[in-house]
């Protein structure tokens, strides 16, 4: 993919392209080739588009319901027609495989803003309790702070139920993967959204970030990223005590009992642990397993992460790309050598780049085994393909090592029966399981517990987040 720096260098607010000073570049992780470039936003461009979206705002809530719906489902539209251009920008501009890409990368949101859509007409925006009358309002100016790895839909699982509920927005993408960005603001344009409703301000975290989540006209933020980039949003937002919505990381454990199918759990628990090139928050990095099928099972994934070729992004055979920058790099690098470092024992991988990838942001994908709950690489999350397999003594050991991290946003459980599998995963502090190999729901909640954060996206619970609630005595 050809980007042009002309064309895609600026900020989006009050219905225009504006220009800013600064320019930080966007680097193809392939190839470690600037391939744009977008302005560095700070507090003034912050200013100008918060004012345009707190102007927007009342039109927009005062908007019909059915209306503000129907703008949602044709942005849903201009995804789907330009689909293979959102891909190609993604697959560019953080090395997301191109057949991900097209698959999840623009997949998902677009399953995601059809659900939100889909319930709009059931959702109670109004009930009789007693002689009062509860009704649910737009929060006001939503200010959205996204991550990288999934740079179209965590835009949209936040932009979408925002738009239904009757908020305006404005967006801080990742400097890292911001293309996508400017593609979704032609796209509301087209679509009809009035000018000011959706504004996009490039920029860095300390500067944009910060200057949105501390701004006074703004009434909510919903931030997407790291555990220290979600503490340091809620700081900032506390001094104008705004609404705050973190989804933050994870250290997912994939718990597998002792008369689990074993080839099901070891296939799908690598997927969902490689899945993206392991830049996923709820992948599955920790594999838990009887001590009596510890070595069967490290054989299993050894032989299975055979099919997980690691190359150029473009190829449609290849499964995992590079990481997103070479700053992604050296981090998941830094946590394999202290793998090593702390006793793990390499099954498959481990430092260094792959075999004829010289150039671009590569690591070997990586399987631990003998993998201890104390080790760093059980503890922390590293966002690359690296899975630690950890064998357990019985039942409640599974549970109380997969409850033993500061994270609780996913998991799954395997096991001989779903009734088995559902008992544990009850036992499991974490926002979402998966039952043997259950399917994502897009309108099932999505959030975590403990430093994974606060709050919930997707469907109803998704929606609930961008409404104030009103008691009207009657």
């Amino acid at each position: 993919m050809t980007a042009s720096v002309e064309t895609l260098s600026r900020h989006w607010i009050d219905g225009t392209w504006q220009e800013g000073p600064g320019a930080i570049p966007v680097v193809n992780p392939a190839t470690g080739e600037t391939i744009a470039e977008v302005p560095a936003g700070g507090a003034s461009e912050i200013d100008t588009a918060v004012v345009a979206a707190r102007h927007a705002f009342n039109r927009w809530a005062a908007t019909p319901l059915a209306d503000r719906v129907a703008t949602v489902l044709a942005i849903r539209e201009g995804i789907k027609a330009r689909s293979a251009e959102i891909a190609a920008s993604i697959t560019a501009e953080m090395g997301s495989p191109t057949k991900f890409a097209n698959s999840v990368q623009v997949g998902m949101p677009m399953a995601t803003s059809k659900g939100v859509a889909g319930l709009a007409e059931s959702f109670p925006w109004t009930e009789e309790i007693g002689n009062s009358l509860v009704v649910r309002e737009p929060v006001g100016v939503v200010g959205a702070v996204t991550p990288w790895n999934y740079p179209l839909h965590q835009v949209v699982a936040k932009v979408a139920p925002a738009l239904v509920a009757g908020c305006t927005i404005v967006l801080k993408p990742s400097e890292v993967a911001p293309l996508t960005a400017s593609i979704l603001a032609e796209i509301t344009a087209e679509a009809g959204l009035p000018a000011g409703v959706f504004n996009v301000v490039h920029g860095t975290g300390p500067e944009a970030g910060e200057a949105l989540a501390k701004h006074p006209l703004v009434d909510m933020v919903s931030f997407t990223g790291s555990v220290p980039a979600g503490r340091r949003v809620q700081e900032v937002a506390a001094g104008t005590v705004k609404r705050v919505a973190l989804e933050l990381g994870g250290k997912s454990a994939n718990i597998v009992l002792d008369d689990a199918d074993l080839t099901q759990a070891v296939k799908l628990g690598l997927g969902n642990c490689f899945i993206n090139g392991g830049q996923t928050c709820t992948a599955w990095t920790r594999l838990l397993v009887p001590e009596a099928l510890h070595d069967q099972v490290v054989e299993m994934a050894v032989e299975q992460s055979a099919k997980y070729t690691v190359g150029d992004p473009t190829d449609e055979s290849t499964r995992i790309g590079p990481m997103s920058s070479d700053r992604q790099r050296e981090r998941v690098e830094h946590y394999i050598t202290q793998g090593v470092e702390e006793g793990a024992e390499l099954a498959v991988g481990g430092p260094g780049r792959p075999d004829g990838l010289e150039r671009g942001a590569y690591v070997r994908p990586t399987i631990f085994s003998g993998v201890r709950p104390d080790m760093t690489i059980a503890q922390e999350e590293i966002f690359g393909p690296v899975l630690s397999v950890m064998p357990y003594a019985d039942e409640d050991e599974a549970v109380e090592i997969a409850n033993a991290t500061v994270y609780g946003l996913a998991g799954a459980v395997f096991a001989g029966s779903q009734e088995r599998g559902l008992e544990v995963a009850k036992r499991m502090r974490t926002g979402q399981v998966d039952v043997n190999g259950g399917a994502f729901n897009p309108l099932a909640p999505f959030g975590g517990y403990k430093q994974s954060g606060t709050g919930r996206e997707l469907g109803r619970y998704g929606l609930e987040e961008f409404l104030e609630v009103k008691s009207i005595q009657l």
